[in-house]
């Protein structure tokens, strides 16, 4: 039997075991978790040190090693992110309605876990942690498949987390990782229906195509981030300078960042100068579309690849537009439904991008990078869903979960 069957169907005997505990088994066993990783810190780091040196060997971006690297700080983050796990309301059991019908029947609907939910993705380790955290807390068994380039940090870690496990009520087979680098570990996993509940991918655009094109196994889908900010007419420039910098350059890795700046033509005329300069001062590299470069000569010209790309790095696209329509045209047409922001003191307008634009996340006078389940209070998160189906925008605990419903009778039956 393959090592993905193997520990797909140890993860499925572990879910029925975890659907019996309460609350408080579940956070002891958390706590453990986090205490683990404190504790084993510097064991972890030197896996990760492996990954790093190959990563750098095989030349991999600066943006990317950032997206691998773990140090203690970061470290610390991640456990912290594990109690606050533990702090969150547990939503399995949660009543969701309740009624009685005419002849009688007492019907309830709650909260289920999924049962075993299997997470692929990319060069970040703390994810692992992450999901396993949120699943475990909501009753879900989890099999991870984390990319090649941080497998000495993913077995360290998940390692680490079976250790703390076997001393709570939590079995380690809950978490399993599937080690093997190979492809077909992957299309193995799209296809495991009837062991694997849901799949979540989370990395790059050819990874989700390739999860939603080819699962059998129901797919949650978490969207690439080419997330766009609009610079309005109206906007205060310390505020747009302010946001746009942040949502760029804080951390250009993740999928919350900035990728194209659409600026109003009647800003960008008495603005858009200093605006850029203080961009590219933070390391950006600036690409502008025509008019762009009429007032920035020294950016590259950008074109519709580039529009259409999701770089995780620091480049930026600027596009000039004369209203309001035509930035929310640009955004429709090369966003992904995942974070999209204006910038401006007029209300009306405000009210219509937020209205009229279709993504999970859209912002008023604030950074992009907010789309976040950290950020926006449910500890860590599973991803960032893009769909409209069960769940969408940053996964916490409750989109983690199904519904059931129970029925009390006494003695009725159909006519």
């Amino acid at each position: 039997m393959s090592e993905v069957k193997t520990k797909a169907k140890q993860a499925r005997t572990a879910a029925a075991v975890l659907n019996r505990l309460s609350t408080d088994q579940k956070n002891k066993a958390l706590q453990s978790m986090a205490d683990g990783l404190r504790n084993h810190k510097d064991e972890i780091i030197d896996a990760n040190r492996e990954d790093l040196e190959r990563g750098q060997a095989q030349g991999t971006s600066p943006s990317l090693l950032d997206r691998l690297a773990l140090n203690p700080q970061r470290i610390d983050a991640i456990a912290e992110g594990l109690e606050q796990i533990i702090s969150l309301p547990d939503p399995v059991g949660d009543v969701l309605d309740s009624f009685e019908r005419p002849n009688g029947l007492q019907i309830t609907k709650i909260r289920v876990p999924l049962g075993v939910i299997g997470i692929i993705y990319e060069a970040r380790p703390n994810v692992t942690v992450d999901a396993a955290g949120l699943c475990l807390k909501a009753g879900n068994a989890v099999v991870l498949r984390g990319g090649s380039s941080a497998l000495s940090s993913n077995r360290k870690i998940v390692e680490v987390l079976h250790s703390a496990l076997a001393l709570s009520d939590i079995p380690p087979d809950a978490v399993q990782l599937i080690e093997s680098a190979d492809r077909s570990s992957v299309d193995e996993m799209l296809k495991l229906n009837g062991l694997l509940d849901v799949i979540i991918p989370r990395g790059g655009q050819s990874l989700i195509r390739n999860v939603v094109e080819n699962a059998t196994v129901p797919v949650i889908e978490t969207g690439a981030g080419i997330c766009h900010t609009y610079v309005d007419q109206t906007a205060r420039p310390e505020m747009a300078e302010a946001i746009a910098i942040n949502a760029k350059a804080q951390r250009p890795s993740v999928c919350n960042s900035m990728e194209t700046l659409l600026v109003n033509s009647g800003f960008a005329a008495k603005h858009l100068e200093r605006l850029a300069e203080q961009i590219r001062s933070a390391g950006v590299e600036i690409r502008g579309c025509a008019n762009t470069l009429h007032i920035l000569p020294w950016a590259s010209p950008a074109d519709e690849q580039d529009f259409a790309t999701e770089y995780n790095d620091y480049i930026l696209n600027v596009k000039l537009v004369d209203t309001l329509d035509e930035a929310m045209a640009h955004i429709d047409r090369f966003g992904t439904r995942h974070s999209e922001c204006i910038v401006t003191e007029s209300t009306p307008n405000a009210e219509r991008f937020l209205q009229e634009v279709d993504a999970a996340a859209v912002y008023h006078n604030a950074s992009t990078r907010f789309t976040d389940g950290f950020e926006f209070g449910f500890g860590a998160e599973i991803g960032i869903s893009t769909q409209k189906l069960h769940a969408r925008g940053p996964m916490g605990l409750p989109a983690l979960t199904s519904t059931k419903y129970i029925i009390h009778g006494n003695g009725q039956i159909r006519g």
